[in-house]
């Protein structure tokens, strides 16, 4: 009898163990199942913490650049993975210079916004245009028009060469619309104290961090609305 109730006892004992074995197996079983339907979202968590730390210096440019002290910068400016639910198709660039926002539009529901600065008062603009042509650290040439009422920037008719201190920072894309530069650019900055602001004399401003981002990103041909 007692040779029975041994056996009862270590069968139960065993259930047990295989009951809560079981448990553990599905249990796993289902945060895989979990994982797997979340891995997109948890990609863009991944991402949106690493535009945290996307503006540290870059020491391997041809010109040098420090970092961006983002304690001054204010979060609604700095690089981040939003939802975007506007009309514009993948890989369109829009310009909300309200807001003094740009945001890349992705395929996933989302976009990459960036701060930027856009033009002050009468120099504003809205309209459609395509990416005509990509340059890295490009030579400034301001226009006639800019030199009449700045003449001190006489000097650079002919072309400011590249460098830390040129306007059009460390990339720049040139608008086109109907075949023609519009002559407005979405460059990098020597002033990275007016992203956020309405400054420029028309063209679109971003910290060197976010044009180099921004550039690698986009291709040619690409359409960009200004709102």
């Amino acid at each position: 009898m007692s040779d029975f109730k041994s056996q009862i006892d270590n069968a139960r004992s065993n259930a047990g163990r295989t009951s809560r074995r079981a448990f553990l197996i599905g249990a796993a079983s289902m945060a895989l199942v979990g994982c797997s339907g979340s891995s997109q979202r948890w990609g863009q968590m991944q991402e949106s913490n690493a535009f945290r730390s996307a503006y540290g210096p870059l020491p391997n440019e041809p010109y040098p650049i420090p970092a961006v002290d983002t304690k001054r910068v204010p979060r609604q400016f700095q690089r981040q993975l939003v939802h975007y639910r506007g009309a514009e198709p993948y890989g369109t660039v829009v310009v909300d210079p309200r807001n003094k926002h740009l945001y890349l539009v992705r395929e996933d529901g989302m976009a990459v916004r960036y701060g930027v600065g856009v033009g002050r008062a009468g120099f504003e603009w809205q309209g459609d245009a395509k990416i005509g042509a990509k340059k890295p650290w490009p030579t400034w040439t301001p226009p006639s028009e800019m030199i009449d009422r700045q003449p001190e920037l006489e000097q650079y008719r002919r072309g400011m060469a590249p460098g830390l201190q040129n306007p059009l920072g460390a990339r720049a894309l040139y608008l086109y619309s109907d075949g023609r530069d519009t002559l407005y650019r979405i460059h990098g900055t020597n002033e990275p104290w007016s992203i956020g602001k309405a400054v420029s004399s028309g063209c679109i401003r971003m910290f060197n961090q976010d044009i180099i981002d921004l550039y690698e990103r986009v291709s040619v041909g690409a359409r960009v609305v200004v709102l």
